[in-house]
């Protein structure tokens, strides 16, 4: 039992949130935000649906991240697809980028979709952006603030950066020693690499993932396509949906081992045999078999597969610049709620004086001031 609530600062390095963020109290009441959130469940049904229509009858309104704050300092990729999951379930998620330029990933492209970078679209839904110069000590001044109102702060950047604006987990825990400290790093906080950055490219070639990825999926007419036999019965199976029985008979191919010896040949026959007809034609072929298969996709058939249609796994949402735009959506079902109704990604600190005013309470002349000084940017929408 979790008695002490979240009340003692918790650094996460690289991983998840590991505790629940409404953690039942040693006198079994739960905490305010917690309160707000219960109650609300009990009195909701009803409502929103996946790709942000109306949501099945019996599906609960309320998300389960309701309340919840998230100070989100990252950029990129790991760290916004992780904090845009958290919106997703219903998080308040304020996004922190440089004035002018924002996330590094707005401007990575083609593809574009008007202005705005795809890459960036697609992982950062549901989201506030606040622009604030970090290395003004008035910006770093108002992150402080922030993190004291906020319940879990993220950040990826390179161990000891954040810490040299004062920043890093040994400072956010004096001011907000009840908040959720996660760094999400390539290599760790300590070691001869902690200083290189992590990418999924290099992650692939340091971690020998490039090396052993195998030779090409099977070539057919108009594509490619991959098969697995897993065992010598699959292995039976494909040789009589390829109508090539003599294959499976062949003493040299009788097991996993024979046949890994002999792969050369054996690739070569079944190569000649798959390019013989189109994709679609061997995976009518091999529907029920019960043997592993798959098409070699490419991105537009990607998001046209069936499958992917019924699962709802694409969304639709109306951006400020781009227009209607569709994004990839979360890859997680829950059995009482249904991720729906999504916003937009955020133009650079298009909610700059929302989040001053609303979240920390500052007054006009004070917003002016830091907007004067370049502390803080606000992007203004048309």
């Amino acid at each position: 039992m979790l008695r002490a609530g979240l009340r003692r600062s918790i650094c996460l390095y690289g991983g998840g949130l590991r505790r629940s963020l409404c953690p039942v109290a040693a006198d079994s009441s739960a905490s305010p935000r917690c309160s707000r959130a219960l109650s609300a469940a009990s009195a909701s049904n009803g409502g929103g649906a996946r790709g942000g229509g109306d949501t099945p009858a019996g599906v609960s309104k309320v998300k389960p991240l309701d309340g919840v704050k998230i100070l989100d300092l990252t950029r990129v990729l790991a760290g916004p697809f992780a904090t845009m999951n958290l919106g997703d379930l219903g998080a308040e998620v304020i996004k922190v980028e440089r004035p002018g330029v924002g996330d590094d990933t707005r401007a990575w492209g083609p593809p574009f979709a008007g202005t705005e970078s795809v890459y960036f679209l697609s992982v950062n839904r549901n989201k506030k952006s606040i622009a604030i110069n970090m290395k003004d000590s008035k910006g770093a001044k108002l992150i402080r603030e922030l993190a004291a109102l906020s319940d879990v702060f993220v950040e990826n950047f390179i161990p000891g950066k954040l810490a040299e604006l004062g920043l890093g987990y040994e400072d956010i825990k004096k001011i907000a020693p009840h908040i959720v400290y996660c760094s999400v790093t390539g290599y760790g906080q300590t070691g001869p690499m902690v200083q290189r950055a992590g990418y999924d490219s290099i992650a692939a070639a340091v971690s020998g993932l490039m090396h052993i990825t195998g030779h090409e999926a099977f070539k057919t007419m108009d594509g490619y396509l991959v098969v697995g036999a897993g065992n010598d019965q699959q292995f039976v199976t494909v040789c009589k949906i390829l109508n090539l029985p003599e294959v499976s008979k062949d003493s040299r191919y009788k097991t996993n081992t024979l046949r890994v010896q002999n792969r050369k040949e054996l690739i070569d026959i079944l190569s000649t045999r798959f390019s013989e007809k189109a994709t679609r034609e061997w995976l009518q072929l091999f529907e029920g078999s019960g043997v592993p298969y798959g098409p070699i996709n490419n991105m537009q058939q990607v998001f046209s597969e069936p499958q992917v249609l019924h699962n709802g796994l694409v969304m639709e949402m109306n951006h400020p610049t781009a227009g209607r735009i569709a994004v990839p959506g979360p890859g997680v079902r829950y059995s009482e709620f249904a991720v729906s109704h999504p916003k937009p990604p955020p133009l650079v600190g298009q909610h700059t004086v929302e989040i001053l005013k609303g979240m920390l309470g500052y007054e006009d002349d004070a917003i002016e001031e830091l907007l004067r000084t370049g502390a803080v940017a606000q992007h203004e929408v048309r």
